[in-house]
């Protein structure tokens, strides 16, 4: 790995190249400019409910993976048009997912502002993702049947992943290997398919795509297991969420099924930590506070960072048959920088 991975990035983007960074800027704000106009509705209600999270913000981490997926593909080059239609419709998939997720979620919030359900109720939030989703498929008609494929694939990976959450593991099957497969569709798939896509359009060979597939499926993994730790450790979670929400809500994470495994090997303070967990009392925000605590000092959080961190030193070594150039070295700083938020 370069050494310049390790350097400090000030600009909120992960690379210090002033050449790559401006061509991220250009292409992220013409990405925003389109993604705007994307969501626009000339019904009031549906326009108002579908920019609801667009004008929230989001770092756009899509849409740069994609930007950047094109600069491995074709260093300096100026990013062509499909390749920014491709940063709008995997933007548009992960902002329709979200309505979704805060429905079943009962998330109070989204970026720092209220969830589009708690301004317009569940059905009006559904139809506004089931929308974004149509505007998506739009979008991503233009850019030809393979780029139809691969989105419905995607679309169709996200849903699945979704619904193997709500269902949980079979009595059979291995909850932590359940939860990755669920990671891996629910958040790896679109993230994937974004630096596919950014390779593809941008004139990539089948090596740079492939690498590009490879290395989105395992930073994708790697990022939610960062949350996941996030979501002890931190007083403010990056998603906006209160840390504990996950707990809260019954979602599965990593720490707390690695300590539902330790409870069942004869952990003592696992048990507790899990009977804090099953008690079905964890809207009392005390006892929400001290299921946290245990849970942060606990090893399985150790553990789970660990896992977190080698997940996304995968990530880049699916780029190391690439040549060095700019773009790989930010791609890898920003694997590097997933697993630096839980260091």
């Amino acid at each position: 790995m370069n050494s310049s991975v390790n350097a400090p990035v000030s600009s909120g983007l992960p690379t210090t190249d002033p050449a790559l960074e401006d061509a991220l800027r250009e292409g992220l704000d013409l990405v925003e400019q389109q993604l705007r106009t994307a969501v626009g509705n000339a019904d009031p209600i549906a326009d108002a409910a579908s920019r609801h999270l667009v004008e929230a913000g989001g770092k756009r981490v899509r849409p740069m993976l994609t930007l950047l997926g094109a600069q491995l593909a074709n260093p300096g080059a100026r990013v062509p048009a499909e390749v920014l239609d491709a940063a709008v419709v995997v933007e548009l998939t992960h902002l329709a997912s979200l309505y979704h997720d805060d429905v079943m979620d009962s998330a109070p919030t989204r970026r720092g502002a209220p969830a589009a359900h708690h301004v317009w109720g569940n059905n009006v939030a559904i139809l506004t993702g089931d929308l974004l989703f149509a505007r998506a498929s739009n979008v991503v008609a233009a850019l030809g049947p393979d780029a139809v494929r691969v989105q419905a694939e995607t679309f169709e990976r996200l849903c699945l992943g979704q619904l193997h959450e709500t269902v949980g593991p079979r009595p059979d099957e291995d909850a932590v290997a359940h939860y990755l497969d669920v990671l891996a569709d629910k958040t790896a798939s679109l993230i994937a398919t974004a630096g596919r896509f950014g390779a593809q359009f941008g004139g990539g060979s089948p090596e740079v795509v492939r690498a590009m597939i490879d290395y989105g499926e395992h930073v994708g993994v790697a990022f939610q297991l960062a949350d996941d730790v996030l979501d002890l450790t931190s007083d403010t979670d990056e998603s906006g969420k209160r840390p504990g929400t996950d707990l809260r809500e019954g979602v599965p994470t990593l720490p707390s099924l690695l300590a539902r495994q330790a409870a069942a090997a004869g952990d003592a303070a696992a048990r507790e930590i899990v009977d804090l967990l099953d008690s079905g009392r964890l809207d009392d925000d005390e006892l929400l506070a001290q299921a946290v605590a245990a849970l942060r000092v606990h090893p399985v959080t150790d553990a789970a960072r660990r896992t977190a961190r080698e997940w996304a030193e995968r990530a880049s070594g699916y780029l190391a048959v690439l040549p060095t150039s700019p773009a790989r070295e930010a791609l890898e700083t920003y694997a590097a920088t997933v697993a630096d938020r839980i260091a």
